[in-house]
């Protein structure tokens, strides 16, 4: 599977973005999936997993109750929306697929800046 994650930019605190995973060469429907994010320097960070059948979502606690994790099984498709951005969400953000043993196909990052 390839998944290649999109919609990242630079925006204002406060502001919003979506990001987008897409997933080619193999349904993502039977998978767990999460978003990652990562600043150079520091270790590369949890950020959101949903289940396969959506049943269930887990945030890190920093985005509890702005970013909400979502998928289109129909589409191969994963989503972040994120709302109310701070400067300290600015990262390069992963999508990524779960295993039994942990997440195991990641895409491309999208890079996310926010300005103060």
């Amino acid at each position: 599977v390839q998944l290649q994650a999109s919609g990242g930019g630079s925006v204002q605190a406060g502001d919003s973005l979506r990001l987008s995973c897409a997933a080619s060469g193999r349904s993502i429907s039977s998978y767990d999936m999460g978003w990652f994010r990562h600043v150079p320097g520091k270790p590369r960070e949890f950020v959101a997993a949903i289940k396969s059948t959506s049943s269930n979502a887990y945030y890190e606690d920093s985005v509890k109750g702005r970013f909400t994790i979502s998928r289109d099984n129909a589409k191969n498709t994963l989503y972040l929306q994120m709302n109310s951005l701070k400067p300290e969400d600015t990262a390069l953000y992963y999508c990524a697929r779960g295993s039994s043993g942990g997440m195991d196909y990641w895409g491309k990052g999208t890079l996310v800046t926010v300005s103060s």
